[in-house]
């Protein structure tokens, strides 16, 4: 491509006032094919069909560059988390079971953002907008954590909430990392990704003496909304958590 051919190309970009989109969905799409640390500014230019230095006109570099790609990933993120957790309706365990499935489901559905969010290397400390992003997201993970803690019963030893959320963050994290993006980390499974983490998040909680399933969790959230002196009326029939019924 010649000189002329790339400075055209560029000029309408500038024209339209969407370079700077392009470049991001340029940057998203090497990410996809390549990884986070498989492309330069020079290749996320070349695919925007822009010259080397146009992309300086909006990124002071290529981690400028995966900085905003990491950001917005963690603002589509959070909103992910937030609409499956719903304040915890209709009862803490069953909407903390799908903010476990929806944080695998971004992972799967927008690979590119998660990997530059996860494993781009960018200093997320050093840039506060990127930071504030990504504690919003974290946000949810530690409000579902506290409301989980709340389930415990009385004397039960337990971690901090804060503790908590970085347990099941990494467990989350985990699965997703390894078999909700794609490849199975090139194994096959006898279970599906969400199950995995449903058992293992199982597995944790009641380590800890949690109530883990549904039925005792929506008595224990009815119970702690009602005034002092009531109580919540006595069960009746089979219990079942949401990974199943307890043994």
């Amino acid at each position: 491509m010649s000189w002329r051919k790339e400075q055209s190309r560029a000029e309408r970009g500038y024209h339209h006032g969407n370079l700077k989109e392009a470049l991001l969905q340029a940057a998203l799409g090497l990410i996809a094919e390549k990884g986070a640390a498989g492309f330069t500014f020079a290749d996320a230019a070349r695919v925007a069909g822009v010259s080397p230095a146009a992309p300086y006109r909006h990124f002071r570099d290529r981690e400028e560059l995966l900085s905003s790609i990491a950001q917005r990933g963690f603002e589509q993120f959070e909103a992910a988390l937030a609409q499956a957790w719903d304040d915890g309706r209709p009862d803490t365990v069953t909407a903390f079971e799908r903010v476990g499935k929806a944080y695998l489901a971004f992972a799967r559905a927008e690979p590119a953002f998660y990997s530059a969010m996860f494993e781009s290397g960018v200093p997320v400390d050093l840039n506060p907008t990127l930071l504030a992003a990504s504690e919003r997201a974290f946000a949810v993970i530690r409000a579902a954590a506290e409301r989980l803690a709340a389930l415990a019963p009385p004397g039960t030893p337990r971690p901090p909430a804060m503790m908590m959320a970085l347990h099941i963050w990494s467990m989350s994290h985990g699965v997703a990392s390894l078999f909700a993006r794609g490849d199975a980390a090139r194994r096959k499974l006898p279970m599906s990704a969400e199950d995995l983490l449903e058992a293992e998040v199982l597995i944790y909680l009641r380590g800890l003496g949690f109530l883990t399933d549904r039925r005792a969790s929506d008595q224990k959230d009815q119970a702690q909304q009602k005034p002092a002196g009531q109580q919540p009326g006595p069960s009746s029939g089979p219990s079942s958590g949401p990974w199943g019924s307890p043994k």
